[in-house]
C-alpha cells in the first residue's frame, strides 16, 4: 500500500464526485477541515469548535503570531487578527500603516508601526524615541524655514 507523501491527503474520487468541496483551518484545533461548497460554517470532529466559512471572493491575509509564532489567516483589512493557539492578539498591518524615522545613533532609516513610542535600530541597536523624535524633526523644520 503506497504511503501519500503530503500531509493531507486528497479526499477519494467518489467523494469528490458527490459534489465540490472546499478546505479550512479549524479556529480551535487548527486541523485541516474538508466542507461542502456553500456552508456558512464548519464544526469540527475533533474538537467540535465552529469555524465561519469565509464568503467566496474574501480576500486572505497572513501574518506570523507574534506570541506563539504560527502562520495565521485573516480577512484582510482587519485591524486584528486574535492567535487560537496562545490568544495573543496580533495587529494587522496594511501598507499605510507604518512610519519612518532616522535612527537617533546612526541615521539609517527605520520603519516601524504607526503609534509606536520607540523603535531599535537593527544595525547599531540604538532606541530612538519616536515622539521625540517627530518634536525634534517639527522644532528643525521650523527653524530652518522661518521667515
Amino acid at each position: 500500500m503506497p504511503v501519500p507523501l503530503a500531509p493531507y491527503p486528497t479526499p477519494p474520487s467518489s467523494a469528490a464526485n458527490a459534489g465540490a468541496h472546499s478546505q479550512l483551518v479549524c479556529s480551535g484545533c487548527r486541523n485541516l477541515l474538508l466542507y461542502p461548497v456553500g456552508a456558512t460554517s464548519v464544526c469540527c470532529a475533533v474538537c467540535n469548535a465552529v469555524t465561519a466559512v469565509p464568503t467566496p471572493g474574501t480576500e486572505m491575509a497572513q501574518l506570523v503570531c507574534g506570541g506563539c509564532h504560527t502562520l495565521l489567516m485573516y480577512t484582510r483589512g482587519a485591524t486584528s487578527v486574535k492567535c487560537s493557539c496562545c490568544h495573543t492578539v496580533n495587529l494587522s498591518l496594511e501598507a499605510n500603516q507604518v512610519a519612518h524615522v532616522n535612527c537617533g545613533n546612526c541615521m539609517m532609516l527605520l520603519m516601524y508601526q504607526y503609534g509606536a513610542r520607540s523603535v531599535k535600530c537593527a544595525v547599531c541597536h540604538f532606541v530612538t524615541s519616536v515622539a521625540a523624535s517627530a518634536s525634534t524633526t517639527e522644532h528643525k523644520f521650523s527653524t530652518y524655514f522661518t521667515l
